[in-house]
């Protein structure tokens, strides 16, 4: 990747997760990271935000529970819809 194209991936991250914290979130640079990759994969964004919900939810058993994080890199990406 060129830097200029590197310092728009950048630029663009950071006004996301500024997004994401005003909005008040709780998601990691990180994981958003990972989420907007998933996204420009071509899932679905309303899919991931299920799974991110559903990943964030108290489990009902006394297991640790791994963080958002860990589990999102985790999961299959098969095991997500793709836009159609």
């Amino acid at each position: 990747m060129d830097p200029e194209a590197a310092r728009t991936a950048r630029d663009s991250l950071d006004l996301a997760f500024h997004m994401s914290n005003i909005l008040d979130t709780g998601l990691d640079r990180h994981t958003l990271s990972i989420l907007i990759a998933l996204c420009d994969m071509g899932l679905n964004p309303e899919t991931l935000a299920a799974l991110v919900k559903e990943l964030r939810r108290d489990p009902s058993s006394s297991q640790p529970t791994p963080t958002i994080q860990s589990e999102i890199v985790d999961f299959t990406v098969m095991d997500l819809p793709m836009l159609s």
